[in-house]
Order: structure tokens, then C-alpha cells, then sequence
């Protein structure tokens, strides 16, 4: 077994590279960088409302709240029908918003429990030629690639999954793998899948304990490293054999952020069982640099020019130097806050539960405030910017109904 897996991971490291995100593309969880920046010179609106600067709006059959994937002339989303407990990925025109075609990746057996969580909170990723998708399902984590014309071309169960919250681990891409995730209190798996053929080429066992957090791969001590957080540990691995690089116990147990690096440090932040935040050394020497008790639980960190950007839960913006955790400033922007935060330039993009977003500079002196908008009722899903538009995820009470509407906004 053990030769086989290494075959696996020799093919992969020895195969063509895929083409490369395109600048104007969100691809993925977190973006084209995987740590919730836009591309260099956007220029995204910094005022909208349901009328103005609005590019496009599109219904969203079912729920969700995962993020849009923006790649070349498509805009993909995961949705799930409650009634039915069904799992989809819509695709959307990037230019008109025209809903091009709906696959059902699943019919049936959607899992959730937390009232705030869906059976579609994870984000699509694609490569330009496949699009791939995890989804929590009858007990079981499958990883699913759909062609980009809806077709579905291979599936594979990695996990099985006690429910405990809801499940909201995106896959990453990596060369020509696809990462992904499962943690659970019954024990999960962190596996690396073969784009082509869903293969297995490498797995890991995950300790038994619940956890949210998407793996992510990040450039830290000179080399390429898969990161984890969470289950009370922040995990390295080398990404192509799976080899384990470094493990700490530099976490809480529940994480839902995906972490970032300054090349020095990888930054775990979590809420349960204690509100936590903490640098920890990407040498595989296991220090802890700092740590704080902020309750950084669901949006994810954002690092730019030597300092960590976040939201607290509670509607907190902070800034804070990320070599040292010393707080640089705090600014109650308000609102309760799943979404993460987005980097567009030097400023911040930061949306709240009730679809208002705080526009804010990502500067270390102060706080300063850009604007704040109001779209839709409620939002969960964090922005995807690219192209200098806004692709968003809201939802709507229309006649008592809830409504999700995807909107393109963009300056006109």
C-alpha cells in the first residue's frame, strides 16, 4: 500500500503543472492567493445598494453559504434544497448572470444540525477545467469534479462524518491534487485526490474531535507547506506525498478559519473551547510566538505589510502586528460576523450577518472607515472580488419567503 501511495505522489509531482489562475478570477475558497486577497489593482465599488452599481442580479434556487468561484466566463455556486435534502453546483454567466445549468451532485441526504449552518456552506474550487465540490452526505464526506458543462466525472467518499455543527471544509488546489478535509468527533480523514480521477494519492487519519477549518497551502519557511488547523493541533504536511512536515498543539478544538502565513509564522485562530489567537513558527520547531484570547472564531485573518487584519465574531474590527500580537487598534463596526473579511488594495471589505458591509482601511495606525452598504436581509458567505466587481451571496424576506439572490456589483 505504502508503494502504491508513493507511485501516486511521484506521478503527481512529475505531471505538467495546471494553467495557472487567471488575475481576474476568484477559483477558489479564499481566492487566487488562498488568503482572502484580491488580485493587485482592482478597483471594486466602495458604494452599492439594491439599485445602484448593481452589474446583475440572479435568484439562487435552495441555500447556502458557501462563496462564488469565478473562473473565465462562469461563476459557480454550491446550493442544497432543504425539502428535497438535495446538493447542487449552479453555474452562472460572469457576464449577464443567466443561470447556464444546475447539476444535482447529490439527491438526496443533505446533513446539517446548527441552525446557522447549510447543507452547501463549502465553496467550489476550479482549475479551468474542472470544477470540484465537497459536500457532506448521508453520513459520508464525498469530493466531487463536474466538467464545466455540468457533467459529473468522478466521486469519491474520503470520510465518513458524525454531524456535530454542519460541515464547511472547501477543497484546495494544488499542482494536479485537490485537498480535502473532514474532522469529526468519530475521526476524520485530511486526504489528497488525483484532479483527474479522484484517486487517492495520499491520507491521513485526524484525531476525533469536531472541527470546521479548510486546508490550505501557503509558502512558510522557504518551502510549500499544506496547513491545518484545529483538533487542537496546527498540522503541516509536504502537499505532493503527504509526508508530515510539523504538528503543535498551537490550536483550540473548533476552527473554521483557514490560516495565513508571513512567511515566519501560520496564525490559528478559534472559539471553542476557548477564544484564542496564535502565531505559531512555520520552522517545524513547534513555539508558540504568541498568543491572545481574541474570539477570531469564524472569519478568517487577513496579513498585509507586517500585520494581521481581522473581524471578531461579535462585529470588532482589529489590527494587530503580526510578528508580536501586540493590539494595534480595536473598532466596534458592528453586527455579528460569519463572513471573512476581504483585502482589496489597502482597504478591507468586511461583511455582517445582516448584509451590511464596513468598507475600512488596512492600515496599522488607525481606523479609518471607507463606507458601509446594505444589501439583502441576511449573508453568510463571504465576497468574492475580482475583475474590480463584487460577486455576493444574500438573501432576501420576500412575502415572508427566503430568498437567496446572487448579485454582480460593479462602478458603473
Amino acid at each position: 500500500m505504502k508503494q502504491i501511495l508513493l507511485l501516486c505522489a511521484l506521478a503527481a509531482a512529475s505531471a505538467q503543472d495546471p494553467k495557472p489562475a487567471a488575475e481576474n478570477d476568484w477559483p477558489c475558497w479564499r481566492g487566487p492567493r488562498g488568503d482572502g486577497s484580491a488580485a493587485e489593482g482592482q478597483k471594486p465599488p466602495v458604494t452599492w445598494s439594491a439599485e445602484e452599481n448593481v452589474v446583475w442580479k440572479a435568484p439562487v434556487p435552495g441555500r447556502g453559504h458557501g462563496s462564488a468561484c469565478v473562473t473565465g466566463e462562469h461563476v459557480y455556486l454550491a446550493a442544497c434544497d432543504e425539502a428535497s435534502g438535495s446538493q447542487s453546483i449552479l453555474c452562472f454567466d460572469r457576464a449577464t448572470g443567466k443561470q447556464l445549468w444546475e447539476t444535482a451532485v447529490h439527491a438526496s441526504g443533505a446533513m446539517r444540525k446548527n441552525a446557522k449552518s447549510t447543507g452547501a456552506s463549502t465553496t467550489p474550487a476550479c482549475d479551468g477545467e474542472r470544477v470540484y465540490i465537497t459536500f457532506a452526505n448521508q453520513g459520508s464526506v464525498f469530493a466531487s469534479a463536474l466538467s464545466r458543462e455540468g457533467k459529473v466525472l468522478w466521486q469519491t467518499k474520503f470520510s465518513d462524518y458524525l454531524i456535530h455543527q454542519g460541515y464547511a471544509a472547501s477543497p484546495a488546489l494544488y499542482k494536479n491534487l485537490v485537498f480535502v478535509s473532514a474532522d469529526h468527533s468519530g475521526g476524520g480523514a485530511l486526504a489528497a485526490l488525483d484532479r483527474k480521477t479522484g484517486e487517492v494519492a495520499w491520507r491521513h487519519a485526524r484525531p476525533k474531535a469536531p472541527n470546521y477549518a479548510s486546508p490550505v497551502v501557503l509558502r512558510a519557511d522557504g518551502r510549500d507547506q499544506l496547513i491545518l488547523t484545529g483538533c487542537d493541533l496546527v498540522s503541516s504536511f509536504e502537499p505532493l506525498t503527504g509526508k508530515p512536515l510539523w504538528e503543535t498543539a498551537g490550536a483550540t478544538t473548533e476552527c473554521v478559519t483557514s490560516t495565513v502565513t508571513d512567511g515566519v509564522h501560520v496564525y490559528s485562530s478559534g472559539g471553542y473551547p476557548k477564544n484564542h489567537l496564535a502565531a505559531i513558527r512555520a520552522d517545524g520547531s513547534g513555539k508558540v510566538a504568541w498568543e491572545t484570547k481574541d474570539r477570531v472564531y469564524v472569519p478568517s485573518l487577513l496579513l498585509r505589510q507586517g500585520h494581521l487584519f481581522g473581524v471578531l465574531d461579535a462585529g470588532i474590527a482589529a489590527c494587530w502586528a503580526a510578528d508580536t500580537g501586540k493590539e494595534l487598534w480595536k473598532q466596534r463596526i458592528g453586527g455579528t460576523f460569519s463572513a471573512s473579511p476581504v483585502l482589496v488594495g489597502d482597504r478591507i471589505y468586511a461583511t455582517n450577518e445582516a448584509g451590511e458591509t464596513s468598507i475600512f482601511e488596512a492600515s496599522s495606525e488607525k481606523f479609518t472607515k471607507v463606507g458601509v452598504n446594505k444589501l439583502g436581509d441576511e449573508a453568510f458567505a463571504t465576497p468574492s472580488i475580482c475583475g474590480s466587481r463584487i460577486y455576493t451571496r444574500v438573501a432576501q424576506k420576500l412575502d415572508g419567503r427566503r430568498q437567496e439572490f446572487l448579485y454582480c456589483l460593479g462602478t458603473k
